[in-house]
C-alpha cells in the first residue's frame, strides 16, 4: 500500500441535534444532507477529494496544504446560503481539524496518524472553529501564520504527549498587516514607542516587552507566570506582542475573564483572543463575581 502526504480535513456539522427537535426528522435530515453535500462540493472545487461523509460530516484529502485550509476558511459562507425557518431556529456551523501527514488509502477510506489527529482536532473544536496541527502552520506563509492563534499543546486521544496546535483566524490578517505597515511608516527613523505590559498578582510581579517573546500563564512548571490554583489550567492562557498589540490568548478548561477599567461588563474567552489595552484585571478559571478567583492586574504602556 503506497502512502503519500497529504492535508487531512475533518468537518463536522454541529448544531443538527436541535435542528431534528425544531424541524422533524425529515426537514432536518433533507437540511443537514444538503450541508454535508454542499461541503464535500466544495472541497472537490478547491482541489480536494472527498474520502467519506460521516453522517453530519465529511473527511476529505488535499495535496496543496494551503488550498485545504483556505477551503476550510470559506466553508462557513456555504452555510450562509441555506436560509430556511428551521435552519434560523437551530443554527448550524461547521468545527474543523486539519492535520498533514502520510496516509495510506485503501478501499474508499484512508488511514494514518493524520488522518486521527484531525479528527480529534474537530472533536475538540467549537462552532466555527478551524484547528491546525503543527505540521500544518509549518506550510503556511508567514502572512498566514500571522493570523494564526497558538492553543499552545492540547493533549488529544491516541497521542502519548500533548501536541502543539493553532486556531485559524483569518479576519486578523489584513488588520494585522495594515498595523504593522502603518508602525514602520509612522517610524520613518523616529524613535517608536517604548511599549510593555505590567502584571500584578499578590507578591508577583512582571514586565512584558514586545522582545521578551510569548509569556505562558498557568500553575504548570512550563509556565512564566505561575498561578497554582485548581482552576487554573496547566498552560491557562498566553500573552504575546504582535504587530504592536499586546493579545491575550485563552486555551484553559474553565476560561478567562477579562475586565478593561471602566467597561461595563467583562469579556469571556474560552480559547479565544483579545487585545489588552489600558489597564484592568485577568480572571482565571472562574467568573469575576467569584472573589476567591485567581485574579491579575495589567497595565499596557505605551511611552514615547
Amino acid at each position: 500500500m503506497e502512502q503519500a502526504g497529504k492535508a487531512v480535513v475533518f468537518a463536522d456539522l454541529t448544531g443538527s441535534t436541535g435542528l431534528f427537535e425544531t424541524a422533524g426528522n425529515v426537514v432536518a435530515t433533507q437540511i443537514v444532507t444538503r450541508c454535508t453535500q454542499s461541503l464535500g462540493s466544495h472541497f472537490a472545487r478547491a482541489g480536494g477529494v472527498v474520502v467519506k461523509y460521516l453522517g453530519d460530516g465529511v473527511l476529505a484529502t488535499f495535496d496543496d496544504t494551503v488550498a485545504a485550509v483556505e477551503a476550510c476558511f470559506r466553508a462557513r459562507e456555504l452555510l450562509q446560503d441555506i436560509n430556511t425557518t428551521q435552519f434560523r431556529q437551530a443554527p448550524l456551523a461547521f468545527k474543523i481539524g486539519v492535520e498533514y501527514g502520510e496516509v495510506v488509502e485503501k478501499d474508499g477510506d484512508c488511514y494514518g496518524d493524520a488522518v486521527n489527529v484531525a479528527s480529534r482536532l474537530s472533536d475538540r473544536a467549537e462552532a466555527n472553529e478551524i484547528l491546525i496541527g503543527e505540521s500544518v502552520f509549518a506550510r503556511l506563509s508567514d502572512v498566514q501564520r500571522l493570523s494564526c492563534s497558538s492553543l499552545d499543546r492540547i493533549s488529544v486521544k491516541g497521542k502519548a504527549e500533548p501536541i502543539r496546535v493553532w486556531r485559524i483566524d483569518w479576519a486578523r490578517t489584513a488588520e494585522t498587516t495594515i498595523t504593522v505597515s502603518i508602525d514602520a511608516i509612522a517610524a520613518g527613523g523616529r524613535s517608536v514607542p517604548s511599549q510593555r505590559l505590567d502584571l500584578d498578582l499578590l507578591d508577583q510581579h512582571l514586565k512584558l516587552l514586545p522582545t521578551d517573546g510569548p509569556l505562558v500563564i498557568g500553575r504548570g512548571d512550563e509556565a512564566g507566570f505561575v498561578i497554582n490554583d485548581p482552576r487554573v489550567s496547566r498552560r491557562h492562557a498566553r500573552i504575546e506582542w504582535k504587530g504592536g498589540q499586546c493579545i491575550l490568548t485563552d486555551f484553559s478548561s474553565n476560561g478567562t475573564w477579562v475586565s478593561f477599567a471602566g467597561a461595563a461588563a467583562p469579556v469571556m474567552l474560552k480559547r479565544e483572543n483579545c487585545m489588552l489595552h489600558g489597564r484592568g484585571e485577568i480572571g482565571l478559571g472562574a467568573t469575576p463575581d467569584d472573589f476567591t478567583a485567581p485574579t491579575l492586574s495589567f497595565q499596557v504602556i505605551d511611552e514615547f
